[in-house]
């Protein structure tokens, strides 16, 4: 599925850039030293729209939560980061601002009624089988949003589809009569499933070592750093009635209902002594950093060692990338957030990377040793065997009949006929993603007489994707982009 989603990354940006607003529920996934509550300033600027770091923020939840939904919960930071999602979430909001601008220039709007029917679709905040205005604010107000924000990005996600529905994609008669034919190809084949679960390796020494030798330099030990480090523990302070009206008033904006209105000081008292403890941590914190470096801590405060990598990081991702840019000769690095604590590094030593021997590499030598083996032998077995071996025998079958394919489970079936009716060769073998090998052989074939009745049709798709990626790139030469954050 990786290898797949990097393949096709611009086309499943680009499906994913027209859909309605789905973050509601999933939760939301923060990123660098931003915090979801930073929605002031603009990370980019496209044409005459600004994209905003609170826009930023969700767009990247968003997509967090679609990837993590196609890994099956086993998506996270190292693979978002290796995906680039950082990246994918400012191109999506970019390529929506061209949209959006398009659709200023004809003067397009979303009123009102056009918005409540919308929400009126959006089950999430349904109540017995209808929207209820109750659950829509309960589950915004857990969301950490209000409903002015909220209806903000309806509307514009509702904007766009009101633009690209003025340039609509038509299919021909000849490109439905194509489609047609190619889907209504089908085969009687006899086929045989080749699996290596009968296929021995030697795993011996001797059999290993030579290939180690040959691949010593894919099997490197971790690049680690040792590190000594203060904490600072978060503060809880008791401020007096000036000091929490003062700052209540210099950052009203800071504290609002789930309908967007400002607060009173009374409903917003717990939120305002929490940021004067952020702020009073922070310093706290910065104070502590500057007795390090100079070596001035009071007696009282403990200096910890740790040594960080990879694959034994107590901290984050984010705090072992700064720590990997520290010298010896500038050792320090200033206090960073980790679950409310932070923390002040000192660099002494980096262990940097070098060979594994045999031994300490032997167990992921053994792994793809034993993989590309079975596959080598595999592979063997199947050009000996193709021109006759016996199998199976199908009735006519075409490429969507992977359910009659009973010997296979529905996606190996269905790359195995997908790679079949692409196929030039009568009699063959095909390679599976599952490391089996399928042996055909096609004994007749015919064409059925059937009228594809399939609204998503993949001609549809398939022109629709290269129509939105040309106007994409259409807009771009008309708008400018200016992105003001760095590293994006």
């Amino acid at each position: 599925m990786i290898t797949w989603m990097q393949r096709h990354k611009k086309y499943l940006i680009i499906t994913i850039w027209i859909s309605t607003i789905a973050f509601v529920g999933a939760g939301f996934v923060g990123w660098g030293q931003y915090s979801y509550g930073d929605k002031a300033g603009a990370v980019a600027k496209v044409g005459n729209v600004e994209v905003t770091m609170g826009e930023l923020q969700k767009t990247y939840s968003n997509l967090y939560a679609q990837y993590n939904k196609m890994f099956q919960g086993n998506f996270d930071e190292e693979k978002a980061k290796s995906f680039g999602l950082q990246s994918q979430a400012l191109k999506q909001l970019t390529e929506q601002a061209l949209i959006i601008n398009l659709a200023l220039s004809y003067d397009l709007e979303i009123n009102d009624t056009e918005l409540l029917n919308e929400l009126k679709t959006q089950e999430y905040f349904f109540k017995d089988g209808a929207f209820d205005k109750e659950i829509y604010k309960q589950i915004l107000s857990r969301n950490n949003m209000s409903i002015k924000e909220y209806e903000t990005d309806v509307k514009k996600q509702l904007l766009i589809q009101k633009a690209l529905k003025l340039l609509p994609v038509d299919v021909s008669k000849n490109e439905l009569g194509i489609i047609n034919t190619i889907l209504n190809i089908a085969d009687r084949i006899n086929y045989k499933i080749l699996s290596d679960e009968k296929i021995n390796i030697d795993t011996s020494d001797a059999a290993l070592k030579p290939y180690w030798e040959s691949k010593q330099q894919e099997f490197m030990s971790e690049v680690s750093y040792e590190v000594k480090f203060v904490k600072q523990e978060r503060v809880s302070n008791k401020y007096d009635e000036a000091k929490v009206n003062e700052h209540y008033l210099a950052n009203k904006t800071h504290f609002k209902d789930v309908e967007g209105k400002l607060l009173p000081l009374e409903g917003a008292r717990v939120s305002v002594i929490n940021e004067l403890d952020t702020k009073a941590t922070k310093d706290a914190a910065l104070r502590q950093y500057i007795a390090y470096k100079k070596a001035k801590l009071a007696s009282d405060v403990e200096v910890s060692t740790a040594i960080i990598s990879a694959s034994n990081n107590p901290y984050n991702a984010q705090t072992l990338e700064k720590i990997s840019k520290l010298s010896i000769t500038s050792p320090f690095l200033k206090p960073i957030l980790v679950n409310d604590i932070y923390y002040t590094f000192e660099l002494t030593k980096v262990n940097p990377s070098k060979a594994k021997s045999f031994e300490e590499a032997k167990k992921d030598i053994l792994v793809m040793f034993v993989q590309e083996q079975k596959k080598s032998k595999l592979l063997e077995l199947a050009k000996n065997s193709v021109a006759t071996f016996t199998g199976d025998t199908t009735d006519f079958i075409t490429n969507a009949d992977a359910a009659k394919l009973t010997n296979m489970d529905i996606a190996n079936a269905n790359e195995f006929l997908i790679a079949l009716f692409s196929s030039q060769e009568k009699r063959g073998f095909i390679s599976l993603k599952n490391g089996n090998v399928v042996l055909y052989n096609i004994l007749e074939q015919k064409l059925l007489n059937k009228t594809n009745t399939n609204p998503n049709n993949p001609i549809v798709g398939l022109k629709s994707a290269m129509f939105n990626e040309g106007l994409i790139k259409n807009l771009q030469n008309k708008y400018k982009t200016e992105i003001f954050i760095e590293g994006l």
